[in-house]
């Protein structure tokens, strides 16, 4: 299925409601700016296989944007906003965008790209405002940039005569250095004949009633996907335009929503609401809720059945695509801390001498199936996250048990080596934030002459007036009452606000070297 089926049968049902402003955006008009703008991209010279690069926020166009990229066989490249302007070009410039198309509120990070590119501007260039007059300003201030949607309003509102499936070309949030591009081979159909990313999954979660939340940035690769896949598939989406715990509680209660997807970092800042105000909101319109992209502590996840009720479920995926796991709340009861069994792809567990590893014991997660992808323009990476089976990995730490559940453990790259032992920060992360005082924790291993790397953590609390050397030590006491001493940091320290992708991923990069 596809928007344009629901554009026919109900024109008018909303495709997208914008929180908390209140925009509607209907099926039929999310079809036919879709159609102008793959007009405007053919017309541009655009053709299967070229990319387009979209730097905006949370917007009633870019949804348009993404579809019109898709239904023209483009690759889309979202971009993070909270980049600079080198930043962004060294995107634009390694993906080779023809176009990109960005917005009236980042025009001064548009601004700034002319400078940064060595190869020059896209060819195609437009901006989007959403009050006329915030549009007409920044497209006047750049020379050569179109407005949009006024640049389209001569072009067709019928479907461009060659349709061919384009795909999403994210980028990694660069946590460990520049992002790399992940690309994927176009399918080379109509979109008809592709279903695109998650689709069976959503299509078997959600129903055509559903009102779907989707709470964080579009440039991150399961907002963007899953929110086109609902579209596909008729549902309505409640995108808010920027995270804020208790605004989730009230576009819930407000549009009624059935289905949301959210990161762990999320489900703390609500929990970390007072008990009044969590109270003062109706969620019992929530029906499943997904969430993914950070491990969730044990306890944390507890608290949100507690509250919500058996309906939180949880997949574990990579904008790799290499395969997938699923487990629902109800099985994840039985195996709490698990995410679950292969949904596409079968789990392969292997150790540092490239050999499966059995049950119950942690090593690299390989899977073998799921989308063949390559790192764009870094032939080395690509070939690193190869096994000579042909299995895939992202670098992730897990095992299986002997139900062939997966459980992860933390990111190869973020292990400590201290006194020549394996240390995996995760769990120490984990219980931090089940402290009531804690918002937020980050622990990472430091320089130390004797043990190579000493464990160091770094925590935001809820209250800045916690943040003093009497709580440092009352914390770190706490952890070993609760964890073997040599996982525990042997050194706490203060931050306002720690380092985080919206997607709940941390920079800790940035820790250590603020903090070595």
């Amino acid at each position: 299925m596809q928007i344009r089926d629901t554009a026919v049968a109900t024109p008018d049902k909303p495709a997208i409601i914008m929180y908390p402003s209140g925009t509607v955006v209907t099926f039929g008009e999310l079809e036919a700016r879709a159609n102008r703008l793959a007009h405007l991209f053919r017309d541009a010279g655009l053709v299967e296989g070229d990319a387009v690069a979209i730097l905006m926020e949370n917007n009633e166009h870019i949804h348009a944007v993404m579809w019109a990229a898709r239904r023209a066989g483009l690759y889309y490249v979202p971009i993070s906003t909270h980049l600079t302007a080198a930043e962004v070009a060294y995107i634009v410039d390694n993906s080779g965008a023809k176009a990109i198309v960005g917005s009236a509120k980042l025009k001064d990070t548009l601004a700034g790209l002319a400078e940064e590119l060595p190869n020059g501007l896209p060819p195609l260039r437009l901006i989007a405002g959403g009050a006329e007059s915030s549009a007409t300003s920044a497209s006047s201030e750049l020379e050569g940039w179109q407005r949009y949607p006024e640049c389209v309003a001569d072009k067709p509102d019928t479907p461009i005569a060659d349709e061919i499936e384009g795909d999403l070309l994210q980028y990694s949030s660069g946590t460990t250095g520049r992002p790399k591009g992940i690309k994927r081979e176009l399918p080379h159909v109509p979109p008809s004949e592709s279903p695109g990313l998650m689709a069976a999954l959503v299509s078997f979660w959600m129903h055509p009633d559903a009102v779907y939340l989707s709470p964080a940035p579009l440039y991150h690769t399961a907002p963007s996907v899953w929110s086109m896949q609902t579209q596909a598939g008729g549902i309505t989406t409640v995108v808010m335009e920027k995270f804020d715990a208790e605004g989730a509680l009230d576009a819930i209660a407000k549009h009624k929503v059935t289905h949301g997807q959210f990161v762990p970092v999320m489900f703390t800042r609500m929990l970390k609401l007072p008990e009044a105000v969590r109270k003062s909101y109706d969620v019992s319109s929530l029906e499943r809720v997904m969430h993914a992209a950070a491990p969730c502590p044990v306890d944390i996840k507890k608290q949100m059945i507690d509250w919500w009720g058996p309906i939180v479920d949880e997949y574990y995926a990579s904008s790799e695509a290499h395969g997938s796991t699923l487990i629902s709340a109800e099985d994840w009861l039985t195996h709490p801390g698990s995410v679950g069994k292969p949904l596409t792809g079968v789990v392969h567990i292997v150790g540092e001498d490239g050999e499966e590893l059995p049950p119950g014991q942690a090593g690299e997660i390989y899977f073998e199936g799921g989308y063949d992808f390559e790192y764009l323009n870094d032939p080395d990476k690509t070939a690193s996250s190869r096994h000579p089976q042909g299995w895939k990995t992202v670098g992730d730490i897990g095992y299986l048990d002997d139900e062939g559940y997966l459980y992860l453990t933390d990111r190869r790259h973020h292990m400590i080596i201290s006194g020549g032992v394996n240390i995996y920060p995760q769990e120490a992360e984990n219980l931090l934030v089940t402290h009531p005082k804690v918002m937020d924790a980050a622990v990472f291993g430091i320089p130390d002459e004797e043990m190579g790397q000493s464990v160091k953590a770094v925590v935001q609390t809820v209250d800045p007036a916690d943040a003093t050397e009497e709580f440092a030590a009352e914390l770190i006491s706490w952890l070993r009452d609760r964890l073997a001493h040599y996982k525990c940091p042997r050194s706490l320290s203060f931050e306002a606000q720690l380092p985080r992708t919206d997607t709940g991923k941390l920079y800790k990069q940035e820790l250590v070297k603020k903090h070595s």
